[in-house]
């Protein structure tokens, strides 16, 4: 019977490890008619954080073709772990340790869980949330998995609303009319300034402390539009340091 004692790891990168039992081995005094692989040793050595050890040791019962189907999985996800812990997240991703041991035995919600946590360190947000839906695919109720599922479907949403908006100014490219605004508009940097300065402005006139500290903000705000129209295009002028200058300003970085 597949055991289903599996330990938690807390952490971003918490692996399951299955306990660590007793060795399968033949009893009474006929001797088995096939030898079986002693996991002991490999999940005794991940356990004790001994990496030097746990590499052979888990590499004897991974390797070896003769290995029970339960105590391959036992192996992969005790090294997988190991290297986990340590941060060794592309070791743990490059050798396949997890999803070898997903393939044996896909039925694991801890450990679909746990390599998404992998994926989620290594910045693979789109695999991770996957795999924390295939963990609640088959255990609705997991706490872990349905955490981390509910924050990176936020996480996404955010990038992806970034994401629609990256490369377009505060205004309606279609109506703009100044020189200034179509330069703007051509620019992906220029225009990702323009939406900056635009939402910075709205939100310090939101945090004024009264209508007519909002209404000198808003006043300031005008004043900089005038110049900028008035200044593109004279020598010596640069909008994209004006840009700049004036969205440090709003977000009162030091020297403004």
């Amino acid at each position: 019977m597949r055991s289903q004692n599996l330990i938690r790891l807390s952490g971003a990168v918490a692996l399951c490890a299955l306990s660590l039992g007793a060795a399968h081995a033949a009893t009474g005094g006929e001797p088995a008619a096939v030898v079986q692989v002693d996991v002991a040793p490999c999940l005794a050595a991940a356990a004790a954080d001994d990496m030097d050890k746990a590499g052979s040791a888990c590499a004897s019962v991974i390797d070896n073709e003769k290995t029970a189907k339960a105590d391959l999985v036992k192996a992969l996800i005790a090294r997988g772990a190991l290297y986990a812990r340590h941060d060794q997240v592309d070791r743990a991703i490059a050798d396949d340790l997890v999803s070898r041991a997903l393939q044996l035995d896909p039925t694991l919600a801890d450990l679909f869980n746990a390599r998404g946590e992998l994926w989620l360190k290594k910045g693979d947000k789109p695999k991770a949330v996957q795999d924390f839906g295939a963990a609640l695919k088959i255990d609705p109720n997991h706490e872990k998995a349905r955490a981390n599922h509910k924050a990176m479907a936020r996480e996404l949403e955010r990038i992806g609303a970034q994401m629609a908006v990256a490369g377009k100014p505060s205004f309606n490219c279609r109506s703009a009319a100044r020189a200034v605004e179509k330069a703007i508009c051509a620019n992906r940097e220029l225009a990702d300034l323009d939406r900056e300065i635009f939402a910075s402005n709205a939100r310090v006139i939101r945090e004024a402390r009264n209508p007519a500290e909002a209404k000198a903000l808003q006043r300031e705000q005008d004043e900089f539009i005038a110049r900028r129209n008035a200044g593109f295009g004279r020598p010596g002028y640069d909008l994209k340091k004006a840009m700049q200058e004036r969205l440090q300003r709003i977000n009162g970085v030091d020297g403004y």
